[in-house]
């Protein structure tokens, strides 16, 4: 009922509903990556109170990263069952609590259930899919721009709030840190409660630029269920594309959330560096990247997404390899930040767009499901991975070295792509259709 009183009130001032939509289901992907970011500042206090290792906290985040993807073949599921307001709500209750709950923590397996187990969860349940499902359900016009900013959200969190993170843990102690995401959830869960609707026709609205009396768009070729996933893997698991974006994105995710998300503020305190000034520095990737995902899903509309994908990995593997010789001073970490952020999730729109040529509308959601799954995967390695040979060689240098090397080939085998026939390259709207029929 006030979802439709505010309808009403914004149409008569041109406004369309779905925009408040999508502004809440920002504002949920942005407190979820928030959620998702904040342990990396959290890794030396914890190990200065508790007397835990960089390899144990890392694999407990390396339990959230997989479980977070993991999530992502089931989302798409979850929405249609269960609805678009319920499943955001489930996530930010299951992220606050866990967070929340973190503070009275003293034992590691305590961290396991909290923040692997109900952080991953949490999060894993607004990932990428709830903001294609929302641009396809809400949206006909302006729906590339709409994924472009939702995606941009979701990595742009997990580094934006970080030096805010990193101050409030450095004068008030790591717990203090924990507050605004308990809050932001609380808050943003009510927002999606009053404000969230399934649906345009739930509020008698067509979404936003279709043709008034147009009929609705046709029921799903088959109906979802937990086992579709488990079906759509096995009929994609020998195709040569698929191996490919899953193989790629497997190292996009170690490249970045597993390895400079969750490691960077450790690093830069190896070379004497404190958190807030290594965490401004994460921040400033944000920002670089929020441009360049809006930028890259432009580019994905207009050139060869296959080998915009082999500039993107190439570039942040010679990036990887630059870091470690920086000598982290304000200008090199600058010059890094410019480099590295601008392409941080750039690879996902061109990533959906061959997804979308290879697979069609009808399967993309639940494929792409599966390759985020193997971007969170390539995360859990690193988040493992780096933490394991940063306690056995006191450096993190060859985590970089590998991390840069993996994405080098990254690039050449994404070329091993067949290039999609003109007829398939669709604008974005086609490549999110299938995020809410698949």
């Amino acid at each position: 009922m006030f979802a439709t009183h505010v309808s009403a009130w914004l149409q008569r001032r041109g406004i369309h509903y779905g925009w408040i939509v999508a502004a809440v289901t920002f504002l949920t992907m942005l407190t979820m990556s928030a959620a998702l970011g904040l342990p990396g500042a959290m890794m030396k206090p914890l190990g200065e109170e508790f007397g835990w290792s960089t390899e144990q906290i890392s694999s407990a985040l390396a339990l959230r990263f997989a479980l977070f993807g993991l999530m992502g073949p089931f989302a798409a599921v979850l929405m249609e069952r269960y609805g678009l307001r319920a499943v955001m709500c489930a996530g930010l209750t299951l992220v606050g609590l866990g967070m929340a709950l973190v503070t009275t923590a003293s034992q590691l397996w305590q961290l396991f259930v909290l923040w692997s187990l109900m952080l991953g969860l949490g999060t894993g349940m607004t990932a990428l899919v709830l903001g294609a499902v929302v641009a396809n359900r809400w949206f006909v016009a302006r729906r590339g721009l709409v994924v472009g900013m939702l995606t941009a959200s979701a990595a742009t969190g997990q580094l934006a709030f970080l030096p805010l993170a990193a101050w409030m843990i450095e004068h008030w102690g790591w717990r203090s840190a924990i507050v605004p995401i308990v809050v932001g959830s609380v808050v943003i869960a009510l927002l999606a409660l009053c404000l969230v609707r399934n649906r345009p026709s739930d509020i008698g609205l067509l979404p936003y630029g279709e043709a008034p009396g147009t009929q609705p768009a046709p029921a799903p070729a088959f109906t979802m269920n937990f086992a579709t996933p488990f079906r759509v893997l096995r009929e994609v698991a020998t195709n040569r594309t698929f191996l490919i974006l899953a193989g790629t994105f497997f190292i996009c995710g170690l490249s970045t959330n597993g390895l400079v998300q969750t490691h960077f503020i450790s690093l830069c305190g190896d070379y004497g560096m404190s958190a807030v000034p290594a965490a401004s520095v994460l921040a400033m990737m944000g920002a670089f990247d929020f441009v360049g995902t809006i930028l890259s899903g432009w580019l994905s509309d207009r050139y060869d997404n296959r080998k915009l994908l082999f500039w993107y990995y190439g570039l942040r593997g010679l990036s990887l390899f630059w870091l470690p010789h920086s000598e982290f001073t304000i200008y090199g970490l600058g010059l890094f930040a410019m480099f590295y952020g601008l392409d941080w999730i750039a690879t996902v729109p061109p990533t959906v767009k061959l997804a979308g040529a290879a697979f069609g509308p009808a399967k993309v959601g639940l494929v792409f499901g599966w390759i985020f799954a193997a971007h969170q995967l390539g995360a859990a390695t690193a988040a493992y991975g780096a933490g394991f040979a940063r306690t056995l060689l006191l450096t993190y240098t060859p985590a970089l070295y590998t991390a840069g090397a993996a994405c080098l080939l990254a690039a050449v085998i994404v070329m091993a792509i067949r290039r999609p026939a003109k007829t398939a390259t669709a604008p974005a709207a086609a490549t999110t259709n299938a995020a809410a029929r698949a």
